[in-house]
Formats: C-alpha cells, sequence, structure tokens
C-alpha cells in the first residue's frame, strides 16, 4: 500500500489552471524582473479582490518573504514582536536574526497573542530605564491562520492594529496559509477587511494552489520606500517575473483563491470527526485545514506505517502531539482510506 500523504500541504504541484498557462506562455518573450503583462494583470486582480490602490510584489517563497519585509522595515536597533509559535519564531532557521534583527517573542495561545500583551510589552519597554540598551520594537508579526491553524477575529485584529497603530508600529500578516483561512467557517475577516486592518501582508501561494510564489500586498503603497531595490538585495527578485506573475494572475481569476481551499476544510471537519468519534484526543478543534491530537507512541509507529504525518511535539512521557494537513489537492479516497486506517488502528489496539 502506498503511504498516504498528509504530512504538509505543499507536497503536490500547483492547480491545473497554473500548469496549463505555464504551458501556454512557454515560448512567449517577456520583460524580466516582474515587469511583463502578465504581471500587471495579476496585480490588477489582487487589487480588484483587495479594493485597495495597493502596491503588489510577487517573491518565491515564504522565509525569504518574511526576511525580506521585515528587514526592510525594521531600522538596525529594531526587532520585531511575534508570537513564540510563530514561523518566524521557530521554522525559519534563524532567518531574521541572521538579516541582523531580533525576534522578540511572546507566549502564544494556540498560536495567538493578544492586545494585551503588546501593551504590555510596550510599557514594560518604555518604562524600563535601561530601555535604550535595548532592542526596540519596531513592528508586529502575526500569520492569519497561525502555526496552529486557528484565526484571529475581526475583533481581535482591529483591537491589535489599534494598538500598533498607537505605538507607531506597522503590523505584518503572514498569509502562508490565507486561502484556507478564507474558506474557513469560522473566518470573519474578508480579503478587503484584512488590507485595511494591517499595513502588510502576503497572499501565500506556495501553499494553496501555486507551484511556487507568495504576493506580498501594501495597502500603503509608500510603507517601505524602493521595496523593488531591496528585493534584489535580498536575492528576491526572479528574473523571469512571469513565472510568478502566472501563478496569481490564475488564482486571482473568477475568485480562484477565495474558494480553492474549500475542500480541504471539508476534508480537514471529516477527518477531525473519525478522530473524535475513535477517542482520539484533539489538541485544539480545527477551524481550518491542520489537525492537532494526541498520540501514544504504539499508535502512531503503526499509523506511521501507512501514513505521512508530522510530529510537532512531544505532550508528556508517552504521548505526542502530531499534525495532519489537508490541501487544495486532497483526494477524498485518501481521505477515506485514512479515516478507515484511523479506525481499523483504534479498534485493534
Amino acid at each position: 500500500m502506498k503511504k498516504l500523504q498528509f504530512a504538509s500541504d505543499y507536497q503536490e504541484g500547483a492547480h491545473p489552471n497554473i500548469i496549463n498557462r505555464l504551458v501556454q506562455t512557454n515560448m512567449d518573450q517577456t520583460p524580466g524582473y516582474g515587469t511583463d503583462a502578465i504581471c500587471a494583470s495579476a496585480r490588477k486582480r489582487i487589487q480588484e479582490a483587495c479594493q485597495c490602490d495597493a502596491s503588489v510584489y510577487f517573491l518565491s517563497g515564504g522565509t525569504q518573504t518574511n526576511a525580506t519585509i521585515i528587514g526592510a522595515i525594521l531600522s538596525s536597533y529594531q526587532g520585531v514582536i511575534a508570537p513564540t509559535s510563530g514561523h518566524v519564531s521557530v521554522h525559519e532557521a534563524g532567518a531574521i536574526e541572521f538579516g541582523g534583527h531580533k525576534v522578540l517573542s511572546i507566549p502564544s495561545t494556540l498560536g495567538k497573542i493578544t492586545t494585551q500583551q503588546i501593551e504590555q510589552y510596550m510599557q514594560d519597554f518604555e518604562h524600563d530605564l535601561n530601555h535604550e540598551h535595548m532592542v526596540m520594537p519596531g513592528m508586529v508579526y502575526l500569520s492569519q491562520p497561525t502555526e496552529y491553524g486557528t484565526l484571529y477575529s475581526k475583533a481581535e485584529l482591529s483591537a491589535i492594529y489599534s494598538v500598533c497603530k498607537k505605538y507607531s508600529m506597522p503590523l505584518y500578516i503572514d498569509g502562508a496559509r490565507l486561502a484556507y483561512a478564507l474558506a474557513s467557517q469560522q473566518n470573519d475577516i474578508s480579503l478587503p477587511e484584512l488590507a485595511q486592518l494591517c499595513d502588510i501582508f502576503y497572499i501565500g501561494g506556495t501553499k494553496c494552489g501555486a507551484l511556487i510564489g507568495e504576493a506580498v500586498v501594501m495597502p500603503n503603497p509608500h510603507l517601505i520606500p524602493h521595496f523593488f531595490t531591496i528585493m534584489k538585495q535580498n536575492g528576491a527578485l526572479l528574473a523571469k517575473g512571469r513565472l510568478l506573475g502566472i501563478q496569481f494572475d490564475e488564482l486571482f481569476k473568477d475568485n480562484l483563491y477565495m474558494h480553492i481551499g474549500d475542500t480541504a476544510i471539508q476534508y480537514a471537519q471529516k477527518i477531525t470527526q473519525t478522530l473524535k468519534e475513535n477517542g482520539y484526543p484533539l489538541y485544539l478543534e480545527t477551524v481550518t485545514n491542520q489537525i492537532f491530537f494526541y498520540v501514544n507512541q504504539p499508535l502512531l509507529d503503526r499509523l506511521s506505517e501507512n501514513v505521512d504525518l508530522s510530529f510537532w511535539e512531544k505532550a508528556d512521557e508517552t504521548h505526542n502531539i502530531v499534525r495532519i494537513a489537508t490541501s487544495w489537492a486532497t483526494q477524498q479516497k485518501d481521505v477515506d482510506a485514512l479515516c478507515n486506517l484511523l479506525k481499523e488502528i483504534k479498534h485493534d489496539s
């Protein structure tokens, strides 16, 4: 039996519309560095979807995007406030620190931080008589959805953005899995609203149907002067920029991006229901495409024989927290096979 693949949401290639467009335009000759007509079309589609006259830039990957944006916004003496579980805090191999800036991590609850935490951090910094000797907070980083698949509500994000403006700190939102947030029934933030509730964000492509690519959206085009040049400095400017433009021109044609995560959410809900019905304790309730649950080592060993999933962290001496991720490309037959396997293993244990 071929192993079922549920370890991550970027194991497949790309949506067929993208592959077909790449083939159709393969021999076209276009200007480089994103100055072509396809990239212009993609930018326009994204501006229309966000309902704002934003600057839009295309980069190839999430870590590259985070490092380039954070490095461009911060002064040399500043750091970025981020959740302890945030991607920049844990799974980017110190890319932000490598760029000369400190990640100022604060405790998160299921991936989220609160307005009160940010406010308290700023008050503590400003009231510390030695703050001139310390790294100054210069921006706030969040992700939607979070690393745990949870979502910020409109009220939560509005409050966080208010405190950021109070302290003149840009709010940056990592949207690596944004399509799955938009598809979630628990989400109450539209794309135009997201553009109004932060200073800069990116629309994830790599994990949301693109072969590669993330689209940076800057509602205030003047937020980062000379960002094009900064991209070049960071090795983030693709010479064949049209390859990235094609990804987003197709994703934002006929509202595809707004619905590409629908089946991923449906399948995640089905897997979650199977886990609950068969006595697998959930680490949290799933609202997007990532499922976290507890499993002891013998069960994990058996499950791993037939399924690729992600080890997340050790819960105690006998239990682990593991993650299953669905994606835009997940097939119902694989979900059914996984659910049957979960039932079978639990029944035999």
